[in-house]
């Protein structure tokens, strides 16, 4: 059993040729507000990235997975644990459908799927926990249907403009 592989889908390591869509992703505007960025990256940087995306999540507490698709092996988006912590067994995680044509199409549902089996198999993780724009209900939906549940609010933490939004706290215990 692959738990890196799925039916349309499967997760990779980044590589040196993610590079062009790497710096497209990272330099879209509309999507700063997810990752709270809000500054350019230039080329230089995100090789750098790319770089030493390979040291162990052991050492860097994070691990950044390529979605592409089985059919043509097309990079559709990228999935994140972040704050990973080998003591209390627990990461956050991240996802990012690139494109508007490839969201809806299941690729982030068995993007994540996958990634709770990795966490599971290979990380023997206990939790994953995911923070969410209380606005943001295509992420709330996803990460409910693969089985997290909300567990908590912050209130008014995400500004947006003039005004705020709370987040949501999501957990999955594996």
């Amino acid at each position: 059993m692959n738990t890196l592989e799925g039916t349309t889908i499967y997760l990779r390591a980044l590589e040196p040729d993610d590079l062009d869509n790497l710096y497209r992703i990272e330099n879209d505007e509309r999507l700063w507000a997810l990752s709270e960025t809000q500054i350019p990256f230039s080329q230089y940087a995100l090789k750098s990235y790319l770089d030493n995306a390979h040291r162990d999540i052991y050492e860097v507490k994070q691990l950044r997975l390529a979605i592409c698709t089985q059919s043509d092996h097309s990079l559709v988006g990228l999935i994140d644990i972040f704050d990973f912590d080998p003591l209390h067994l627990r990461a956050g995680v991240g996802i990012l459908i690139a494109q508007q044509a490839n969201r809806k199409q299941g690729y982030g549902r068995q993007a994540l799927e996958l990634l709770i089996a990795y966490a599971r198999t290979h990380l023997q993780l206990h939790q994953l926990y995911a923070n969410i724009g209380a606005n943001n209900h295509p992420s709330i939906q996803l990460f409910e249907k693969c089985g997290f549940s909300q567990s908590g609010i912050k209130k008014d933490w995400r500004r947006f403009g003039q005004s705020f939004t709370d987040e949501l706290f999501y957990q999955y215990l594996l």
